[in-house]
Protein backbone atom coordinates (compact mmCIF):
# COMPACT_ATOMS: atom_id res chain seq x y z
CA UNK A 1 0.00 0.00 0.00
CA UNK A 2 1.02 3.38 -0.53
CA UNK A 3 0.08 6.89 0.40
CA UNK A 4 -0.99 9.10 -2.95
CA UNK A 5 -2.54 12.44 -3.34
CA UNK A 6 -4.62 12.90 -5.73
CA UNK A 7 -5.93 16.32 -7.20
CA UNK A 8 -8.30 16.96 -9.70
CA UNK A 9 -12.69 16.76 -10.66
CA UNK A 10 -14.91 15.59 -8.63
CA UNK A 11 -18.65 16.06 -10.22
CA UNK A 12 -22.63 14.93 -10.22
CA UNK A 13 -22.75 12.86 -13.43
CA UNK A 14 -25.71 11.69 -15.69
CA UNK A 15 -25.66 9.31 -18.22
CA UNK A 16 -28.25 9.28 -20.93
CA UNK A 17 -28.36 6.13 -23.77
CA UNK A 18 -28.81 7.13 -26.95
CA UNK A 19 -29.15 5.16 -30.11
CA UNK A 20 -26.36 6.13 -31.58
CA UNK A 21 -24.36 9.02 -33.34
CA UNK A 22 -25.21 11.22 -34.54
CA UNK A 23 -28.13 12.19 -32.78
CA UNK A 24 -31.15 13.15 -34.65
CA UNK A 25 -33.24 15.55 -32.85
CA UNK A 26 -36.26 14.57 -31.05
CA UNK A 27 -38.77 16.76 -28.74
CA UNK A 28 -39.02 13.76 -26.63
CA UNK A 29 -37.97 10.52 -25.82
CA UNK A 30 -38.36 7.71 -22.98
CA UNK A 31 -35.15 5.72 -22.37
CA UNK A 32 -36.80 3.20 -19.64
CA UNK A 33 -33.55 2.77 -17.32
CA UNK A 34 -31.86 4.60 -20.05
CA UNK A 35 -30.45 7.78 -17.14
CA UNK A 36 -28.31 6.81 -14.38
CA UNK A 37 -26.54 9.26 -12.03
CA UNK A 38 -23.26 8.42 -10.63
CA UNK A 39 -20.58 10.62 -8.76
CA UNK A 40 -17.73 11.04 -11.12
CA UNK A 41 -14.74 13.41 -12.23
CA UNK A 42 -11.21 12.23 -13.32
CA UNK A 43 -9.98 13.04 -9.66
CA UNK A 44 -12.69 10.71 -8.15
CA UNK A 45 -12.58 8.19 -10.85
CA UNK A 46 -8.69 7.84 -10.10
CA UNK A 47 -9.05 7.74 -6.25
CA UNK A 48 -11.51 4.96 -6.29
CA UNK A 49 -9.30 3.12 -8.58
CA UNK A 50 -6.11 3.61 -6.39
CA UNK A 51 -8.47 3.13 -2.73
CA UNK A 52 -9.80 0.28 -4.14
CA UNK A 53 -6.53 -1.24 -5.07
CA UNK A 54 -5.52 -1.28 -1.56
CA UNK A 55 -3.43 2.27 -1.35
CA UNK A 56 -3.98 5.33 1.17
CA UNK A 57 -5.92 7.89 -1.05
CA UNK A 58 -5.76 11.90 -0.01
CA UNK A 59 -8.39 13.34 -2.42
CA UNK A 60 -8.18 17.05 -3.30
CA UNK A 61 -11.00 19.04 -4.99
CA UNK A 62 -13.25 21.74 -4.70
CA UNK A 63 -17.03 21.20 -4.58
CA UNK A 64 -19.71 24.07 -3.95
CA UNK A 65 -21.32 24.62 -0.77
CA UNK A 66 -24.91 23.14 -2.21
CA UNK A 67 -26.90 19.98 -2.31
CA UNK A 68 -24.96 18.22 -5.10
CA UNK A 69 -22.11 19.29 -2.75
CA UNK A 70 -23.64 17.65 0.01
CA UNK A 71 -24.55 14.71 -2.06
CA UNK A 72 -20.68 14.45 -3.27
CA UNK A 73 -19.18 14.46 -0.04
CA UNK A 74 -21.77 12.58 1.69
CA UNK A 75 -20.50 9.54 -0.54
CA UNK A 76 -16.95 9.17 0.01
CA UNK A 77 -16.72 7.19 2.69
CA UNK A 78 -18.21 4.69 0.77
CA UNK A 79 -15.86 5.50 -1.66
CA UNK A 80 -12.77 4.58 0.65
CA UNK A 81 -12.09 8.24 0.90
CA UNK A 82 -12.79 10.81 3.47
CA UNK A 83 -13.45 14.49 2.94
CA UNK A 84 -10.80 15.80 4.99
CA UNK A 85 -8.94 17.41 1.54
CA UNK A 86 -11.78 18.67 -0.31
CA UNK A 87 -12.93 22.37 -0.13
CA UNK A 88 -16.33 23.67 -0.80
CA UNK A 89 -15.02 27.00 -1.77
CA UNK A 90 -16.60 26.66 -5.81
CA UNK A 91 -19.76 28.82 -6.74
CA UNK A 92 -21.38 25.47 -7.70
CA UNK A 93 -20.54 21.79 -7.78
CA UNK A 94 -19.77 20.25 -11.09
CA UNK A 95 -21.87 18.37 -12.92
CA UNK A 96 -21.99 16.62 -16.36
CA UNK A 97 -23.85 14.75 -18.77
CA UNK A 98 -22.79 12.12 -20.90
CA UNK A 99 -24.84 10.42 -24.15
CA UNK A 100 -23.69 7.28 -24.36
CA UNK A 101 -24.24 4.78 -27.62
CA UNK A 102 -25.09 0.83 -28.01
CA UNK A 103 -21.18 0.84 -29.12
CA UNK A 104 -19.62 2.26 -26.23
CA UNK A 105 -18.58 5.77 -27.55
CA UNK A 106 -19.88 8.48 -25.31
CA UNK A 107 -19.82 12.21 -25.70
CA UNK A 108 -19.29 14.41 -22.30
CA UNK A 109 -20.70 17.67 -21.98
CA UNK A 110 -18.96 19.03 -18.47
CA UNK A 111 -20.55 22.31 -17.10
CA UNK A 112 -16.85 22.92 -14.31
CA UNK A 113 -18.47 26.40 -12.92
CA UNK A 114 -16.29 28.19 -11.53
CA UNK A 115 -13.17 25.73 -11.16
CA UNK A 116 -11.15 27.02 -13.83
CA UNK A 117 -10.81 30.50 -12.32
CA UNK A 118 -9.90 28.66 -8.62
CA UNK A 119 -6.86 27.26 -6.61
CA UNK A 120 -6.81 24.36 -3.99
CA UNK A 121 -6.47 26.31 -0.90
CA UNK A 122 -2.76 26.87 0.48
CA UNK A 123 -3.64 25.75 3.71
CA UNK A 124 -4.47 22.05 2.88
CA UNK A 125 -1.02 21.54 0.19
CA UNK A 126 0.90 20.37 3.76
CA UNK A 127 -1.33 18.02 4.89
CA UNK A 128 -2.10 16.43 1.35
CA UNK A 129 1.53 15.81 0.18
CA UNK A 130 3.11 14.50 4.01
CA UNK A 131 4.82 11.33 2.97
CA UNK A 132 3.35 11.17 -0.11
CA UNK A 133 4.95 8.06 -2.51
CA UNK A 134 3.01 10.03 -5.42
CA UNK A 135 1.19 13.26 -6.52
CA UNK A 136 -1.65 12.26 -9.30
CA UNK A 137 -2.17 15.37 -10.36
CA UNK A 138 -4.88 16.09 -13.11
CA UNK A 139 -4.62 18.61 -15.80
CA UNK A 140 -7.39 21.25 -13.80
CA UNK A 141 -6.22 25.05 -12.99
CA UNK A 142 -7.28 24.37 -9.51
CA UNK A 143 -4.59 21.72 -9.05
CA UNK A 144 -2.02 23.34 -10.79
CA UNK A 145 0.12 24.73 -8.09
CA UNK A 146 0.61 21.68 -6.94
CA UNK A 147 2.98 20.37 -8.87
CA UNK A 148 5.32 23.08 -7.85
CA UNK A 149 4.47 22.11 -4.14
CA UNK A 150 5.14 18.46 -5.34
CA UNK A 151 8.40 18.56 -7.04
CA UNK A 152 9.73 21.08 -4.08
CA UNK A 153 9.27 18.30 -2.10
CA UNK A 154 10.90 15.50 -4.14
CA UNK A 155 7.58 13.92 -4.90
CA UNK A 156 7.19 12.37 -8.38
CA UNK A 157 3.92 13.48 -10.33
CA UNK A 158 1.97 11.58 -12.60
CA UNK A 159 -0.85 12.83 -14.81
CA UNK A 160 -2.87 12.31 -17.69
CA UNK A 161 -4.09 15.60 -19.84
CA UNK A 162 -6.36 13.43 -21.98
CA UNK A 163 -7.12 14.46 -25.67
CA UNK A 164 -3.97 16.95 -26.68
CA UNK A 165 -3.92 18.94 -29.90
CA UNK A 166 -0.62 21.13 -29.98
CA UNK A 167 2.48 20.04 -28.03
CA UNK A 168 3.01 23.40 -26.98
CA UNK A 169 -0.10 23.88 -25.39
CA UNK A 170 -0.23 26.95 -23.18
CA UNK A 171 -2.94 24.88 -20.79
CA UNK A 172 -1.18 21.28 -20.03
CA UNK A 173 2.36 22.54 -20.80
CA UNK A 174 3.16 23.02 -16.66
CA UNK A 175 1.43 19.25 -16.32
CA UNK A 176 3.32 18.10 -19.03
CA UNK A 177 6.83 19.50 -17.93
CA UNK A 178 6.48 18.29 -14.52
CA UNK A 179 5.01 14.74 -15.35
CA UNK A 180 7.36 11.96 -14.13
CA UNK A 181 4.52 9.57 -15.30
CA UNK A 182 2.60 11.42 -18.79
CA UNK A 183 -0.84 10.16 -19.89
CA UNK A 184 -2.53 11.07 -22.99
CA UNK A 185 -5.11 10.03 -25.63
CA UNK A 186 -4.64 10.04 -29.30
CA UNK A 187 -7.95 11.34 -30.43
CA UNK A 188 -7.11 14.71 -30.82
CA UNK A 189 -3.39 14.16 -31.88
CA UNK A 190 -2.08 16.35 -34.87
CA UNK A 191 -0.33 13.63 -36.08
CA UNK A 192 0.78 9.51 -36.17
CA UNK A 193 1.06 8.43 -32.02
CA UNK A 194 4.82 7.41 -32.87
CA UNK A 195 5.40 10.71 -34.45
CA UNK A 196 3.37 12.70 -31.52
CA UNK A 197 5.80 10.00 -28.67
CA UNK A 198 8.74 11.44 -30.62
CA UNK A 199 7.92 15.40 -30.30
CA UNK A 200 6.73 14.65 -26.65
CA UNK A 201 10.12 13.20 -25.64
CA UNK A 202 11.89 15.67 -27.49
CA UNK A 203 9.91 18.67 -25.43
CA UNK A 204 9.33 17.14 -21.62
CA UNK A 205 11.07 13.69 -21.94
CA UNK A 206 8.96 12.11 -19.22
CA UNK A 207 10.60 9.28 -17.64
CA UNK A 208 7.34 7.29 -19.00
CA UNK A 209 4.90 7.89 -21.69
CA UNK A 210 1.67 6.29 -23.03
CA UNK A 211 -0.88 7.52 -25.77
CA UNK A 212 -3.96 5.60 -24.62
CA UNK A 213 -5.40 4.34 -28.77
CA UNK A 214 -8.74 3.19 -27.76
CA UNK A 215 -9.84 -0.20 -28.78
CA UNK A 216 -6.47 -0.13 -30.25
CA UNK A 217 -5.17 -0.57 -26.93
CA UNK A 218 -2.07 2.00 -25.85
CA UNK A 219 1.37 2.71 -26.52
CA UNK A 220 4.30 3.08 -24.28
CA UNK A 221 7.72 4.87 -24.07
CA UNK A 222 9.93 4.51 -21.65
CA UNK A 223 12.66 6.68 -21.50
CA UNK A 224 15.71 5.33 -23.36
CA UNK A 225 13.84 2.26 -24.83
CA UNK A 226 11.99 1.26 -27.71
CA UNK A 227 8.58 2.26 -27.91
CA UNK A 228 5.78 -0.95 -27.08
CA UNK A 229 2.40 -1.96 -28.36
CA UNK A 230 0.08 -2.99 -25.50
CA UNK A 231 -3.12 -4.56 -26.85
CA UNK A 232 -6.84 -3.88 -25.72
CA UNK A 233 -8.54 -6.61 -24.02
CA UNK A 234 -12.33 -6.73 -23.44
CA UNK A 235 -13.11 -9.85 -21.58
CA UNK A 236 -16.59 -9.29 -20.64
CA UNK A 237 -17.52 -6.90 -23.51
CA UNK A 238 -18.51 -3.65 -24.14
CA UNK A 239 -21.53 -1.22 -22.37
CA UNK A 240 -19.65 1.98 -21.50
CA UNK A 241 -16.11 3.25 -21.98
CA UNK A 242 -16.98 6.10 -20.15
CA UNK A 243 -13.76 6.03 -17.73
CA UNK A 244 -11.84 3.83 -19.06
CA UNK A 245 -8.52 5.96 -19.52
CA UNK A 246 -8.74 6.78 -15.55
CA UNK A 247 -8.94 3.33 -15.37
CA UNK A 248 -5.82 2.49 -17.22
CA UNK A 249 -3.97 5.26 -15.88
CA UNK A 250 -5.08 4.44 -12.26
CA UNK A 251 -4.11 0.68 -12.90
CA UNK A 252 -0.60 1.64 -14.30
CA UNK A 253 0.22 3.77 -11.25
CA UNK A 254 -0.99 1.15 -8.56
CA UNK A 255 1.14 -1.47 -10.98
CA UNK A 256 4.10 1.07 -11.02
CA UNK A 257 4.08 1.54 -7.21
CA UNK A 258 3.80 -2.30 -6.74
CA UNK A 259 7.33 -2.22 -8.23
CA UNK A 260 5.69 -3.94 -11.58
CA UNK A 261 7.91 -3.34 -14.83
CA UNK A 262 6.15 -0.72 -16.86
CA UNK A 263 5.56 -3.27 -20.02
CA UNK A 264 4.13 -6.04 -17.90
CA UNK A 265 2.14 -3.01 -15.42
CA UNK A 266 0.86 -1.32 -18.80
CA UNK A 267 -0.49 -4.95 -19.87
CA UNK A 268 -2.29 -5.59 -16.66
CA UNK A 269 -3.73 -1.76 -16.76
CA UNK A 270 -5.13 -2.51 -20.07
CA UNK A 271 -6.82 -6.02 -18.46
CA UNK A 272 -8.13 -3.43 -15.42
CA UNK A 273 -9.59 -0.89 -17.55
CA UNK A 274 -11.16 -3.74 -20.18
CA UNK A 275 -13.10 -5.50 -17.56
CA UNK A 276 -14.50 -2.25 -15.94
CA UNK A 277 -15.76 -0.81 -19.34
CA UNK A 278 -18.28 -4.21 -19.08
CA UNK A 279 -20.39 -1.84 -16.67
CA UNK A 280 -22.01 1.84 -17.12
CA UNK A 281 -20.89 4.54 -14.83
CA UNK A 282 -17.30 6.08 -14.61
CA UNK A 283 -16.86 4.56 -11.24
CA UNK A 284 -18.67 0.48 -11.74
CA UNK A 285 -16.67 -2.11 -12.70
CA UNK A 286 -13.51 -1.24 -10.65
CA UNK A 287 -11.78 -4.45 -9.69
CA UNK A 288 -10.21 -4.54 -6.19
CA UNK A 289 -6.84 -5.88 -5.38
CA UNK A 290 -7.91 -9.15 -4.87
CA UNK A 291 -10.01 -9.39 -8.15
CA UNK A 292 -7.06 -7.32 -9.88
CA UNK A 293 -4.94 -9.74 -9.10
CA UNK A 294 -6.53 -13.08 -9.76
CA UNK A 295 -8.17 -11.66 -13.03
CA UNK A 296 -3.84 -11.25 -13.75
CA UNK A 297 -3.65 -14.73 -12.96
CA UNK A 298 -6.23 -15.91 -14.86
CA UNK A 299 -5.45 -14.49 -18.53
CA UNK A 300 -1.72 -14.63 -18.62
Amino acid sequence: MARIAVAGLYTLETNLRIEGFPLPYYPVTYPFHGITQAHAGVGLNVGVALAGLGHEVRLATLIGQDEPGDNLLAALPRFGLDGGHVARIASATSQSVILVAPDGNRQIHCDLKDLQENHYPQDKVDSLLADAALAVVCNINFARPLLAAARERGIPIATDVHALSNFDDAYNRDFMAAADILFLSHEQLPCAPQEAIAALRARFDPRVLVVGLGAGGALLSERGADTLHVPAIAPRGVVNTIGAGDALFSAFVDQTLRGTRAPLALRNAALFAGTKISESGATCGLMNAARFAEAIAATY
